[in-house]
């Protein structure tokens, strides 16, 4: 068993608070919040049941939280109001605030706004003579 093994290896939670365990060494019957989406559960307001960690060299360690599979609640479905409201956020995350162009990709937000309105000017190869 290596160092950093023993280091996360705390089952009953004497160390941590919680039942602590390596990385990719979790019981069954434990899931990580993407897991559950994968399987269409969500944790449901239940606590955190237990923990994985990774060490990691010059930072502190990885934490995952780990939720019981079995008191896991089935995801919400989406009411048509939720679709309706992301539309439109997707829609305006894709119109350009300066020119009111659409496009068919999100504008880039380090540019807050669409290319040909960033940079003005000749553009290509012929411009740049």
């Amino acid at each position: 068993m290596g160092h950093s093994f023993g280091k996360c290896y705390d089952p009953t939670g004497a160390r941590y608070g919680i039942p602590t365990f390596p990385w990719r060494y979790a019981p069954d019957g434990f899931a990580t919040r993407r897991q559950l989406r994968a399987k269409g559960l969500r944790p449901g307001g239940q606590p955190v049941a237990a923990q994985l960690l990774r060490p990691r060299y010059r930072r502190g360690p990885l934490v995952a939280h780990l939720y019981r599979i079995d008191l896991a609640k089935p995801v919400r479905p989406m009411t048509s109001r939720k679709w309706g409201a992301l539309a439109l956020a997707m829609l305006a995350r894709r119109t350009c605030p300066a020119c009111r162009i659409t496009y068919s990709y999100c504008i880039p937000t380090s540019l807050g706004t669409c290319v040909p309105c960033a940079y003005p000017g000749p553009q290509g190869p012929e411009g740049s003579n």
